[in-house]
């Protein structure tokens, strides 16, 4: 089975062949799959009356487990963004009722951001959502297949996940 992934390596090894193009072999997959599973996870979060950050916020704090509440701090950790983006996040969240901010009972400046009921519901119903569409994308796999694909994008991934700061 030939995609398109290999044509493209077929025409660079074509027209540079004093260029070892094997990266692209698998960089460029995982670019494209990236690009397919975007678009996916859009649409799942779409139906569910979501934005794909939305969907990152609420269940941050849902895999907090009860009371299902962080900082602004840890939900930072957890989603990457800067405190005013974040800031924003929470208001936006809030604004829709997903998300209450509540006072921190160990510091008297701090909020905790706790998920609401409408909250919870939303970003379970989003994942599960979500998960239907993932399954589709993997559906050509078996679940060895996937196991060893998994252990394999572990490998890749970790050294970026592990970077301090």
């Amino acid at each position: 089975m030939e995609d398109e992934v290999d044509r493209l390596v077929a025409a660079w090894r074509r027209e540079r062949p004093d260029l070892d193009v094997e990266p692209l072999e698998v960089l460029s997959r995982v670019s494209r799959l990236a690009r397919h599973l975007d678009r996916a996870r859009r649409l799942a979060f779409a139906e569910h009356q979501l934005e794909p950050w939305e969907f990152d916020v609420l269940t941050a704090l849902r895999r907090a487990g009860t009371p299902y509440q962080l900082s602004p701090g840890q939900l930072l950790t957890q989603t990457l963004v800067t405190s005013g983006t974040m800031t924003n996040r929470i208001d936006r969240l809030a604004k829709k009722g997903l998300v209450e901010r509540l006072p921190d009972p160990s510091d008297r400046r701090g909020v905790l951001v706790r998920l609401t009921e409408t909250g919870r519901d939303r970003a379970d119903q989003a994942l599960a959502g979500l998960l239907d569409q993932e399954r589709a994308i993997l559906a050509e796999l078996s679940r060895a297949q996937r196991g060893e694909l998994a252990g394999l994008l572990r490998q890749l991934t970790a050294p970026f996940d592990n970077i301090p700061g």
